[in-house]
């Protein structure tokens, strides 16, 4: 009999992968008993990533969702685990040192016992203030390797990185195979390679992807592997992860000594992720992400992604047809646009340094891509559209890109007057938590237990103050009334959409919204944005219109005047907020849209006279 091999449930992971929200914290607390009872695991996700802001946007509080969800695997005897981005904390963007500090010590008190901190560009840099954070506040620090296939994401490469963090003194090794593309044979090595610097606790987390992870989940077990995560059914596969029943069945076959399964309570917990789903969950995962594709081994983007990049296709296919009506070209199909996509991901890739395709910067990459696509289809050329957090990737300031960036890149950061960065990137994000705390006790909100309130609002801003005014509740049970209804109608409530169309007249091409029955029509910009003289200003792009990314900005407003090359305003599309930049000088006499207004391509958002 070969050594044991034990199994960790991403469950947060595993709704994260499938669609945008997790189980409300009732939920988690109905099914938390259930998994304890299948005596399988050794440990369980609880926390981290975006898991936070979900709460927040469910208008929940997460500190006390997390108090609670550990709670029962604690008293269990399982470890809990949670995910977090170094530098980035919880969030997409950095994270000042405070911050981070405080991070730890919040988690820690919550009852998580494991933080799994990663750098999506595998800067070692980022990662190691995390690892004295970490425990100092008591916490077991794991430290990923992100997972990426290129020339120069080398076994060599892995395993140096590996060392670095051990003799920082990581106390386990992730192996983060977010996109499920680590070749078996490769992983395989990497293990090996770890296990001969320490032989330290490590742990494989893979995405089923593009089909290589049951092969690599054998390799790395027959190398070392100590811990193996693991979805089940109904989120395994597709965008997901390896389900436990094959993992536990094809490693018994192995020899490995592998925990037994209580079917009975698999049964419990099975019945309530599909109950989960069918109250509400359910509505926001895509089928196509339950399937499988191997066209994903090319431009490896991570599953995690792959539901949002689906519906951003919808959007920019649209946007793209609508130039081709225009110009009497034969339309594109879905297909097309991804195949294009895929290849032009293949292009940006190496040109931008190959940045691991992780959270953010596989976002940005795809953005990037997705950018020049619809730029080359409408007779433009690259890189004409970048937003400011992927010049922060590309200059430096989120850390050193593992390759070099293409000339035609480094010429247009400079043609642009952009300044390279190669110092320490926590120097560009100055403590916090006191300008924090001050705002806190202006609006008379509580610090909460160990400071976690305080914490959560630093981590999250924006989301936290809709959560504490309401806000937050109120827009997602509209969202999820709104959806339910579609889904009951079906193909009526399809019909029923408004849709936007291209219309001539006179040789003219105009926009025009057409509803049917009773279909209440977007609102037409408010009556406080009047239209004045001057030149127009157009959306670049389709998302939605803000003119400010964060509180520390001052909006524009009528009467403020600007010169080329100012900044505006902003389009947030693909999670990106893309910075919109005066052409010319002048002063605005119109803002055509509210913030959070969706707005498409070439409508007129502002005048500048």
């Amino acid at each position: 009999m070969k050594r044991e091999v034990k199994f960790s449930l991403v469950f947060r992971d595993m709704w994260q992968s499938a669609g945008k929200y997790v189980p409300r914290v009732d939920q988690l607390l109905k099914v938390a008993p259930a998994i304890v009872e299948m005596g399988c695991f050794a440990r369980v996700e609880t926390n981290g990533g975006g898991f936070e802001q979900v709460n927040l946007l469910f208008g929940e509080n997460p500190n006390q969702a997390v108090r609670q969800w550990t709670k029962p695997f604690h008293e269990a005897g399982i470890q809990t685990h949670m995910l977090d981005r170094a530098l980035n904390g919880l969030r997409m963007s950095p994270v000042p040192a405070d911050v981070r500090k405080l991070f730890y010590k919040v988690k820690k008190a919550q009852g998580t016992d494991i933080t799994r901190t990663f750098c999506g560009l595998n800067d070692v840099r980022n990662i190691i203030p995390s690892i004295t954070y970490a425990k100092e506040a008591g916490m077991i620090s794991q430290c990923a390797l992100s997972i990426t296939h290129s020339p120069i994401h080398t076994v060599e490469y892995y395993v140096n990185m590996a060392k670095e963090l051990i003799e920082a003194g990581a106390d386990e090794i992730c192996i983060k195979d977010m996109a499920g593309i680590g070749r078996p044979v490769s992983l395989g090595k990497i293990v090996a390679g770890i296990k001969k610097i320490k032989d330290i606790p490590v742990q494989y987390h893979s995405h089923a992807g593009p089909g290589f992870n049951m092969a690599s989940i054998l390799e790395v077990c027959e190398a070392g592997c100590d811990y193996v995560d693991v979805g089940m059914e109904p989120l395994s596969w597709g965008t997901g992860h390896a389900d436990l029943l094959s993992v536990q069945a094809m490693l018994k076959d192995a020899g490995f000594q592998v925990p037994e399964i209580n079917m009975e309570a698999y049964m419990k917990v099975r019945a309530l992720i599909q109950e989960f789903m069918d109250d509400f969950l359910g509505l926001y995962i895509s089928p196509k992400n339950r399937l499988m594709n191997s066209l994903l081994i090319g431009p490896g983007l991570p599953g995690g992604m792959m539901g949002s990049l689906m519906a951003d296709l919808e959007s920019n296919l649209e946007s793209i047809n609508k130039y081709k009506a225009k110009r009497n070209l034969p339309f594109m199909t879905q297909d097309q646009l991804l195949i294009k996509l895929f290849n032009e991901v293949a292009y940006v890739w190496p040109r931008v340094g190959y940045p691991p395709l992780v959270t953010p910067f596989s976002q940005y990459v795809k953005n990037l891509a997705m950018m020049n696509v619809m730029a080359l289809e409408k007779g433009k050329e690259r890189w004409g559209m970048i937003a400011d957090d992927i010049w922060d990737m590309i200059l430096g300031k989120a850390g050193k890109l593992p390759g070099e960036l293409a000339p035609e890149i480094i010429e247009k950061a400079e043609r642009e007057g952009r300044k390279f960065f190669t110092g320490n990137p926590q120097d560009n994000y100055p403590d916090a938590l006191d300008k924090y705390r001050k705002m806190m006790k202006e609006n008379k909100w509580e610090l909460g237990e160990d400071d976690e309130e305080l914490f959560e609002y630093a981590m999250h801003p924006a989301q936290y103050e809709a959560y504490k005014s309401g806000k937050a509740k109120e827009d997602f049970l509209a969202d999820v009334e709104k959806r339910r209804k579609e889904q009951q109608v079906g193909g009526a409530a399809e019909d029923a959409k408004p849709k936007t169309l291209t219309v001539q007249v006179d040789g003219q091409a105009y926009r025009v919204t057409v509803a049917y029955g009773d279909t209440e029509l977007p609102a037409a910009p408010a009556a406080n944005a009047p239209v004045g003289e001057g030149k127009d200003v157009v959306a670049p792009l389709e998302g939605k219109f803000f003119l400010t990314k964060n509180t520390q900005e001052t909006p524009l407003k009528v009467g403020d005047k600007v010169n080329e090359g100012d900044l505006l305003c902003y389009i947030e599309a693909m999670k990106t907020y893309n910075a919109i930049r005066a052409e010319f000088s002048g002063t605005i006499t119109a803002i055509c849209a509210n913030p959070g207004d969706s707005v498409s391509e070439d409508d007129v958002i502002m005048k500048i006279g």
